[in-house]
């Protein structure tokens, strides 16, 4: 059964407890759904990375079945590895393309996504930033959470007021990376959605699978908000899921 708790030492966020990935995926779907039923020409959020591949294939399906229209919608890239090609099949707009865009048809003037090899990268943060605006503001965010608490590429100690910026990515985020590219890619540095953006979403949620990512979900759970572990400032939101498997939890598979 799945165990809800909203008041958590009196923190905001809402803790979702299942037995596996799939009913993890299936939980996350569920509230996404509803969120489009409401908000149909809203601004989303996908992050990429493996975690959410079953709710991105989920939402697909509630598409064909005609219980939502995700061509209405509006999209924004969360992140991007700086320097890579995006045909190149490791990078965060290849697996958003192959999980979501294509296989609902998704209009490409309704997407926007960092140009990571551009020789301004201060302005693709500046469109990135306009785009949200323009939109006011992002409807949803999908989430995954790395093994040291990023979001997105916020690392630990990142500012958390900053809008779209260029990071330095540490090198378990580098290291961890490694296993979406064929050919030996430098992955020193991330161009991401802000903290502050994440937050002002109106809606968060973070899955989490796995006794990996046991860490960072206790310190969501039973910790403070601290910027170290950038995933605890969901603490912070009038809105926000987590939505984790018992193996997260446990802290064995």
């Amino acid at each position: 059964p799945t165990r809800r708790s909203s008041d958590l030492k009196e923190k905001n966020m809402k803790l979702i407890v299942t037995e596996n990935y799939e009913e993890m995926s299936q939980q996350a779907t569920e509230i996404i759904i509803k969120t489009f039923q409401s908000q149909p020409n809203g601004l989303y959020c996908f992050a990429g990375g493996d975690t959410p591949v079953k709710t991105l294939q989920l939402l697909c399906k509630a598409h064909e079945e005609k219980l939502i229209d995700l061509t209405q919608a509006y999209y924004i890239e969360l992140d991007e590895w700086v320097g890579l090609d995006q045909t190149n099949s490791g990078s965060c707009l290849a697996y958003l393309k192959k999980n979501l865009f294509e296989p609902a048809h998704i209009p490409l003037d309704h997407i926007h996504a960092f140009n990571s090899l551009s020789k301004n990268l201060v302005e693709e943060c500046q469109r990135a930033n306009q785009y949200i605006s323009a939109h006011n503001g992002l409807t949803l965010t999908l989430l995954g959470v790395g093994v040291n608490g990023h979001l997105g590429f916020n690392e630990p100690g990142v500012n958390p007021n900053y809008c779209a910026h260029i990071i330095n990515l540490d090198e378990i985020t580098q290291s961890v990376g490694k296993k979406y590219f064929d050919t030996n890619e430098i992955l020193s540095q991330g161009i991401t959605l802000g903290i502050k953006q994440l937050m002002e979403s109106q809606i968060v949620i973070v899955e989490a699978n796995g006794a990996k990512k046991h860490e960072p979900i206790q310190r969501v759970i039973n910790g403070d908000i601290d910027i170290m572990c950038p995933v605890t400032i969901i603490n912070n939101h009038p809105q926000a899921y987590l939505i984790v498997d018992r193996a997260a939890i446990k802290g064995d598979d």
